[in-house]
């Protein structure tokens, strides 16, 4: 089923400077790319600000020399990084170098953005399409005092936080749900409403010492503000503000204001977009 949400993908044309196109076979580029979001206004273009994927595209453009259609597996908010994001596009197949252009595009985009594999496609790949599921990581830091390195990659809460709550709190997430309650409405020109169901394969926290807890949680897809308002609504569970068996009452009221809090965006890192058969990263 095609995905609405803001998270998952969609295709944008992002235009470069005003080069004249070749003409001749292209071929399907892959590239998984990571990125630090705290400069960027999120991934997809925006008139006036910088966003990853226009960044990406107008390097590509002075590249490949043609404008580029970048499609994106995940299209992430403002302030929020990735590790692993998948983007596709065409480039001309003649003298196409996959590695040759990744390293190209290093040197360009760097300190911010940076190409980690680049390949030629199989036939058919779509970074939309060909994703079957992405995974998140939410860092949290719970301290009783900040840490300056860390301010950007995690959210700072200082009160302590129950972690066997919160574990418990991420059973009533597992499996297809109408998540309304988590998601920002995305506006839809057609007028139809949007569709909320995602298939959430797991859910989990892990403390990795020294007041670290990271949050992981694989879906299908995820639809806009999802995780972040799942990781605001557990540590409510974790501070003892809300229950963990609300949580289930959360997803049934299939309303926004039901989930409370969200969690800051530096926090939230895309690790991982998985590929079907026939694309593997």
């Amino acid at each position: 089923m095609p995905d609405p949400g803001y998270e998952s993908p969609t295709l944008f044309d992002l235009s470069t400077p005003d080069e004249p196109e070749t003409s001749g076979p292209v071929a399907r580029v892959r590239m998984v790319v990571a990125y630090d979001g705290a400069p960027f206004h999120g991934f997809a273009p925006n008139a006036g600000v910088r966003t990853v994927g226009g960044d990406l595209a107008a390097a590509l453009g002075r590249l490949l020399g043609r404008t580029v259609e970048l499609t994106v597996a995940g299209r992430t908010d403002k302030g929020v990084h990735a590790h692993g994001n998948v983007v596709s596009f065409d480039a001309p197949a003649e003298g196409l170098d996959p590695q040759a252009l990744r390293d190209a595009l290093n040197k360009m985009l760097q300190p911010h953005v940076a190409v980690r594999h680049a390949a030629v496609a199989p036939d058919g790949f779509d970074a939309r399409f060909s994703a079957t599921a992405r995974t998140y990581r939410y860092t949290v830091l719970n301290r009783d005092v900040p840490d300056p390195l860390l301010a950007d990659r995690s959210w700072f809460v200082d009160a302590p936080l129950d972690l066997a709550a919160m574990r418990l709190a991420c059973d009533p997430l597992i499996g297809e749900h109408d998540f309304t309650s988590f998601c920002r409405k995305p506006k839809r020109t057609d007028g139809a409403d949007p569709v909320m169901v995602r298939r959430v394969r797991s859910a989990r926290w892990d403390d990795l010492g020294d007041g670290l807890l990271r949050f992981e949680i694989r879906a299908n897809a995820f639809c806009h503000q999802m995780v972040r308002s799942i990781v605001g609504l557990l540590v409510e569970v974790g501070l003892g503000r809300r229950h963990a068996g609300d949580v289930l009452g959360v997803i049934r009221a299939r309303d926004r204001h039901a989930a409370g809090r969200l969690a800051p965006p530096q926090g939230l890192v895309l690790w991982h977009v998985e590929l079907g058969e026939g694309s593997a990263d």
